[in-house]
C-alpha cells in the first residue's frame, strides 16, 4: 500500500483537464432539466407545485448523472494511472546483435573444413535462424574495422554478405579487434537499442588486450567470443594457409578483458545452441535494465465504462432509488 501512495502518478496529466469541460457540460445539462425556474415565470406558485412531480415519490438518478460518471472514468483512464513498472514488449523485438567477424589470412587455414572463414559464415547462418526477426549488424575487421551491413532484420542479407567476404578486400591487414567493438559500440548507440558484441575470431592478438579491457571499462554491452580454429595436433592440409592453432589460454584472457564469454566451435550445432541461450541471457538482462516502463492501468478502467455505457442502449431509462 505504501508503494502505491509512493509512485501512483499518471502518465499523461495534462489530459485530466478535459475535467474542466465535461464539467462544465454537465453543470449546463442539469440547469436545463430543471424546469422549475422557467415555469415560475408563466405558472403561479400555488398551481405549479400540483404539476410538478412531488418530492414524496421515488427519486430518480438523471442519466446526466451516469455521464458524468462516465466521462469522469474516462478521462482518467486517458491520463494513464500509474503505480508499478514492467518491461518493455519492444524490447526484445529491437534489441540488436553486432557480429564482428574477423578476415584475416589465418582465417583461410583450413584445420576446420572448409576453412576457418567458411565455417565461420555458416555458423552465423545457423546462429541466425535461431534469431528470426531480430536486428542483426556485420563488421569485417582486420587491421581495421569496417561496417560491411547496418542493423537489418533479414537473415539473407547478412549471409550474403559474409560469404563474401575474403582477406583480400580488406584495406589493412592486422588485428583491430578493440575497433571492432568501438565500432559495434557506436552502432548500438546510434541506434539507441540495448544489444550485444559477437567476436569471432581464430585468436586474438595480446597487443590489443590493454584497449579491449579499457573498452570494457566504460561500457556495459555484453561482449561474446567464438572462437573458430582446432586444437594442436590437427595437420594441416597442404593448400592451406599457416596459422596458429587454438590457444585456449590467450582466448580465455580476451575474454577475461572484455568480461565475454567464451564459446569454442564444435562440429555440430552445440556450439550455435550454446552462443544463441547466451546471448539470449544477456539481451534479457538488458531489458530488464534498460526496458522498463510505467504500467499503464488505465486499461482496467474501460470495464467501467463498457457497464456504464449498457444503460445508454435503452431509450428512457431511469435508475429509481429510495
Amino acid at each position: 500500500m505504501s508503494n502505491f501512495i509512493q509512485n501512483f502518478h499518471f502518465l499523461r496529466p495534462w489530459l485530466l483537464t478535459l475535467l474542466i469541460p465535461a464539467a462544465g457540460l454537465v453543470w449546463y445539462a442539469l440547469r436545463r432539466q430543471n424546469s422549475r425556474p422557467g415555469m415560475q415565470a408563466l405558472i403561479a406558485d400555488h398551481l405549479l407545485k400540483h404539476l410538478l412531480v412531488s418530492e414524496r415519490e421515488p427519486k430518480k438518478v438523471r442519466p446526466v448523472y451516469l455521464l458524468a460518471v462516465l466521462w469522469l472514468t474516462g478521462i482518467i483512464a486517458l491520463a494513464g494511472p500509474t503505480w508499478d513498472r514492467e518491461s518493455s514488449p519492444f524490447i526484445q523485438d529491437t534489441a540488436g546483435l553486432i557480429i564482428a567477424l574477423k578476415v584475416t589470412p589465418t582465417m583461410l587455414a583450413q584445420d576446420i573444413q572448409p576453412s576457418r572463414l567458411e565455417r565461420a559464415t555458416q555458423k552465423i547462418h545457423d546462429l541466425l535462424k535461431l534469431r528470426i526477426g531480430a536486428k542483426t549488424a556485420l563488421i569485417a575487421y582486420s587491421g581495421s574495422a569496417h561496417l560491411t551491413m547496418p542493423l537489418t532484420v533479414d537473415p539473407k542479407i547478412i549471409d550474403m554478405f559474409s560469404q563474401a567476404l575474403t582477406p583480400r578486400i580488406m584495406p589493412e591487414q592486422g588485428d583491430a579487434a578493440a575497433e571492432a567493438l568501438e565500432l559495434a559500440a557506436a552502432l548500438l548507440d546510434k541506434a539507441e537499442i540495448p544489444g550485444s558484441i559477437l567476436l569471432i575470431v581464430d585468436q586474438i592478438d595480446q597487443i590489443q588486450l590493454k584497449k579491449i579491457r579499457a573498452f570494457h571499462e566504460k561500457s556495459d554491452i555484453s561482449i561474446h567470443i567464438y572462437a573458430i580454429a582446432a586444437d594442436q595436433g590437427i595437420i594441416l592440409p597442404a593448400s592451406s594457409p599457416p596459422a596458429p592453432a587454438l590457444n585456449m589460454e590467450a582466448l580465455k584472457k580476451a575474454a577475461s578483458a572484455a568480461g565475454a564469454s567464451l564459446t569454442i566451435v564444435t562440429p555440430d550445432d552445440h556450439d550455435v545452441q550454446k552462443l544463441a541461450a547466451r546471448i539470449k541471457t544477456t539481451l534479457s538482462a538488458a531489458k530488464q535494465n534498460q526496458g522498463e516502463r510505467w504500467q499503464d492501468n488505465g486499461y482496467w478502467l474501460l470495464l467501467i465504462l463498457l457497464i456504464l455505457g449498457l444503460f445508454f442502449f435503452r431509450r428512457g431509462w431511469i435508475v429509481v432509488y429510495e
